[in-house]
């Protein structure tokens, strides 16, 4: 008995990885490590106030992709077919109702977990935190989602970038600056970019659903040279830190990331259909991953290792 029970546990573990969508947890981290890692040019960071809200960041995340499974499962957006899902509901694998309880228990952590980062800085930390959440579900779930219209790379950009870089600065300093609000630009673009590019994959199917996602509105063409401003914006901006010296150089490492972006843009040039859109989308996500790394890694060289 104790194998099969063994293989059940891992196969269920399998599932609840699977519709959490691993693949997009590095945008929940990203502006975590940005925010420390500013916060850290000007002092030594408390790392246990990291790791909660690294931890609280990802379970917010999770919590929302899950949001996002069963409320297209419910409008019957999701098919057998749809690329880029958990598919642990249309597959039968699991009960939506179930979905959604786990959703909820992922929220009710962080909570526990803000509750604590709360109780370290600032109580006034709970309003952000709290429409952090609302927005996450409203993102998939509401009379008119946020995902489903022209605002949702707005919301993402915004709560995913600054918020989570601003959050994450101030629980380590005590306070937001100026320089700590435009380092927190350009992740913000490129997480925006993210979900313009997961509409760009589904433009088709959410334009016969009925949805009005920039992706829909601008048509395949237009939205991916879109994309392209929005890779560029975010290598200028960080250009314009290191002009204004709010960054030091060693922050243009983020240039080693460029071949990662003209893959995305080259795949996105290339595919038509959600199957072989799939490996772009994939090459966006790990642009933002690897332009997170490395701005964070320039801008904790410039405490340690100043040029000029």
């Amino acid at each position: 008995m104790e194998p099969d029970s063994t293989s059940r546990r891992a196969t269920n573990c399998g599932i609840w990885w699977r519709v959490a969508r691993p693949h997009t947890l590095t945008a929940a981290v990203m502006p975590v490590l940005i925010g420390t890692s500013a916060a850290w040019t000007v002092g030594k960071p408390d790392w246990t106030l990291f790791a909660a809200m690294a931890a609280a960041s990802i379970l917010i995340q999770s919590a929302v992709n899950m949001f996002n499974e069963y409320y297209d499962y419910k409008r019957g957006l999701d098919s057998r077919d749809s690329v880029g899902i958990g598919g642990v509901i249309v597959n039968r694998e699991v009960h939506e109702s179930a979905v959604l309880r786990m959703a909820a228990v992922l929220v009710i952590v962080s909570i526990f977990l803000g509750a604590f980062i709360c109780h370290e800085t600032s109580w006034w930390l709970a309003l952000v935190g709290t429409a952090s959440i609302v927005v996450g579900y409203l993102y998939s779930a509401g009379r008119n989602p946020i995902a489903y219209t022209r605002f949702g790379e707005a919301a993402a950009g915004l709560f995913m970038g600054p918020v989570i870089v601003l959050i994450s600065f101030y629980i380590q300093r005590g306070t937001i600056t100026l320089p700590s609000i435009l380092i927190s630009v350009p992740i913000s673009i490129l997480v925006a970019a993210i979900l313009l590019a997961n509409n760009i994959r589904d433009e088709e199917r959410d334009r016969q659903k009925g949805r009005t996602t920039l992706a829909v509105l601008w048509r395949h063409d237009k939205a991916v040279k879109s994309l392209d401003r929005f890779f560029i914006s975010a290598y200028i901006w960080t250009i314009g830190l290191v002009i204004l010296k709010i960054a030091t150089p060693w922050t243009l490492l983020v240039f080693a990331s460029v071949p990662k972006a003209r893959k995305s843009l080259g795949l996105f040039q290339a595919g038509r259909n959600p199957g072989e859109m799939m490996p772009a989308m994939k090459a966006t996500s790990e642009l933002h991953t690897q332009f997170g790394i490395l701005m964070s890694l320039g801008l904790i060289l410039g405490r340690f290792l100043p040029i000029g």
